[in-house]
């Protein structure tokens, strides 16, 4: 069943997303989307997947048959970078169990023997400690520190740290055979970077990236005074777009998230968001997004986003077009909203006047229903909304 396993954790309040490639044969993420969960197209190829490190908290392979420990390892290492500090990796299908599964088939069964074995000896030299394994399930937990793992690795030699390279760096970077670093700690019962919080709680909570420092401008006071900020901001667009608690917004995606303080606002709502994070924004804030507990990517908005037309049911724009101005075209940018916008939709554009003008001029072309609101700054604020509420075509 397609997405079967991100449906039956929503009974326990867990937010999933489906990564997987365009298949010929199902398309996949597009059914996963029509049925209001997190999804995205995506693949293990040569350049990293579009998230920071240390992103999930749990990683699941059901049956993809990744060769997982050919190219030196090179897949098992992108999924070491994205797994959270004491992360589970779930690995569901070959080879696992296979002296069951392939009881009558001798030949393969020796294949898959020698596959889970090569397994078994990669994970231990990612310093990952296997948890269990049941039927044809076997899970794996990542280390929460370093401190035995160099310890380690001294001894093996055939797999080494990454040095100099930013683990958050994900946008055509490509993937590196070896193992991305902890920060360092000196207590080996400490959690290398900081401990997160349960949920819901991490998601008001100063994220470790923040308390470090590591996130240049923005401190402590900063982050809650923005989840004010965008408190504030909702509590409008609520005003101006009535339909937004009402349950017709499921899959939302924010184009210019920052610190994912959109998608916390609207946590009251039925709803889910894709925080997109431009890769050439002043500040790299995925990693904070992932911290609360939220979900998001990396995105060039030169480009087309990966995703099927008419996936998402409102799109919230804040300072994007400001940001692309002198990059590529505006006209191009929308076009790609309306690729991926539902014909019943609604997008929220919020920008300077000027650009607000600008788009409104294009949106009339495109037949959309805009229309120009003050933001809750009022009249004299050069800072205005566009609202696109096509819901009544």
């Amino acid at each position: 069943m397609v997405a079967s396993f991100g449906t039956a954790l929503m009974d326990f309040n867990i937010l999933t997303m489906s990564i997987a490639p365009r298949d010929k044969h199902v398309a996949q993420i597009q059914l996963d989307l029509e049925r209001g969960l997190a999804a995205m197209l995506g693949v293990l190829s040569t350049h990293r997947l579009p998230y920071p490190s240390r992103s999930f908290d749990m990683v699941y392979f059901s049956r993809c048959l990744v060769p997982w420990t050919k190219f030196d390892g090179l897949y098992f290492m992108e999924i070491d970078r994205v797994l959270s500090l004491g992360g589970y990796w779930v690995l569901s299908g070959p080879p696992i169990n296979w002296k069951v599964t392939y009881k009558g088939n001798q030949s393969k069964a020796r294949d898959f023997e020698t596959e889970q074995i090569s397994l078994e000896d990669f994970a231990k030299r990612l310093c990952w400690k296997k948890e269990a394994e049941s039927g044809t399930i076997a899970v794996w937990r990542k280390p929460t520190n370093h401190i035995h793992c160099i310890q380690k690795l001294k001894l093996w030699k055939s797999t080494r740290l990454c040095v100099g390279s930013d683990p958050d760096a994900s946008w055509y970077k490509k993937m590196e055979t070896c193992i991305t670093p902890l920060l360092n700690v000196t207590d080996i019962h400490a959690i290398s970077g900081g401990a997160l919080g349960k949920w819901p709680k991490r998601l008001m909570t100063t994220p470790p990236r923040i308390k470090s420092d590591r996130i240049k401008g923005i401190t402590a006071n900063t982050f809650n005074e923005d989840i004010k900020l965008w408190s504030k901001r909702v509590t409008h667009y609520w005003v101006i777009l009535k339909s937004l608690s009402t349950g017709k917004y499921r899959n939302i995606m924010d184009m210019n998230a920052g610190i994912g303080s959109f998608a916390a606002a609207l946590m009251k709502f039925p709803a889910w968001v894709m925080n997109v994070v431009p890769y050439n924004a002043k500040e790299n804030t995925l990693g904070v997004v992932f911290e609360r507990g939220l979900i998001g990517t990396y995105m060039d908005w030169c480009e087309p986003f990966s995703t099927y037309p008419r996936t998402y049911d409102l799109i919230h724009a804040y300072n994007l077009f400001s940001m692309y101005k002198d990059k590529c075209d505006i006209v191009d940018i929308l076009l790609e909203m309306h690729r991926i916008f539902c014909r019943h939709g609604s997008a929220i554009i919020r920008d300077h006047v000027g650009i607000i003008v600008k788009v409104k001029g294009i949106a009339d072309k495109i037949r959309w229903n805009a229309k120009i609101f003050h933001s809750e700054n009022g009249p004299f604020h050069p800072e205005k909304i566009l609202l696109v509420d096509n819901s009544d075509e």
